[in-house]
């Protein structure tokens, strides 16, 4: 049932990068985490009390809590860190690099959860780098024609990586005996505090009154399927391996791709569509181990 989980995750999380690129055309990345942080959060809670596990608020040992919180950090800065590169960069740049991911929450996993790596998900992770840095590759050789000044979102893809393989981790050991809607829930609390926090720290306060309404019915869909996804994500977590859910989950890739292209008209060369199979391939073959 948890693959079943993990798909819904990747699916929406696709749809969640199509519909934050489209709210952050004018409106201040940091302004537009910020306030899809509140819609993820009245989901996730709204969900909590649908599930009926509220009560199961008051059984979280201190140790579980702590790593929630760690973990809603490290989902804080990863999400400030992807729509900062996602609004200087175009998706087919970003995505791959913020995939790359997996590869590193593979190897924590195996150092710090114990999670085996046979020779198949060996070949499965080869396959994954590889693939992502054809996607990469091509794309750091590519000149920015509008403005070639805005390069900092490689810095900040890699960083949203690190960050995201972080959260898995963390999330991983926060979850356990915490019902997966519950733990969604409070770390998206530390989220929200995390993501207002930075808009006045950066300056941005007055860019929240400029939001336009079209833009801000974007942002606010991309949080419900953010809810979504984040809700299918941590119960597939709480129930599979994270060296074989996150995998799964990052092949969101193909929903982002197929919609860039349809909604931004962005293409791959034959290289990226090269990298593309073969991450797809390595997630395959990592699933089947």
């Amino acid at each position: 049932m948890w693959i079943f989980y993990a798909v819904g995750s990747a699916v929406f999380a696709g749809v969640t990068s199509i519909l934050a690129k489209c709210g952050i055309r004018r409106t201040d990345s940091a302004v537009a985490t910020a306030i899809r942080t509140v819609v993820v959060l009245v989901f996730s809670w709204i969900m909590v009390f649908l599930a009926g596990s509220w009560p199961g608020i008051r059984q979280i040992e201190g140790k579980t809590l702590l790593f929630l919180v760690l973990s809603g950090l490290a989902t804080g800065a990863s999400w400030l860190c992807y729509f900062k590169a996602l609004q200087d960069g175009d998706i087919n740049q970003v995505v791959p690099i913020d995939k790359s991911s997996t590869v590193l929450t593979i190897l924590m996993a195996f150092i710090f959860l114990h999670e085996g790596i046979s020779l198949l998900k060996g070949i499965g992770v080869v396959l994954i780098a590889a693939g992502t840095y054809l996607m990469i590759e091509r794309k750091k050789a590519q000149n920015d024609p509008v403005n070639p000044a805005k390069k900092s979102w490689l810095l900040y893809a890699a960083g949203s990586a690190v960050f995201a393989s972080l959260t898995s981790i963390l999330a991983k050991v926060g979850i356990t005996g915490v019902e997966s809607n519950l733990g969604t829930a409070i770390r998206t609390g530390v989220v929200l505090v995390m993501a207002w926090l930075m808009v006045p720290a950066t300056g941005k306060w007055q860019e929240v009154k400029k939001v336009r309404g079209k833009e801000l019915g974007f942002i606010c869909m991309s949080g419900l399927a953010t809810g979504a996804s984040w809700i299918c994500y941590y119960k597939a977590l709480q129930e599979g391996p994270a060296s074989i859910v996150v995998p799964i989950d990052k092949l969101s890739i193909l929903v982002t791709v197929a919609f860039s292209r349809i909604v931004f008209h962005e293409k791959l060369s034959k290289r990226s569509a090269a990298g593309l199979a073969g991450i797809v391939a390595g997630t395959l073959i990592m699933i089947a181990a």
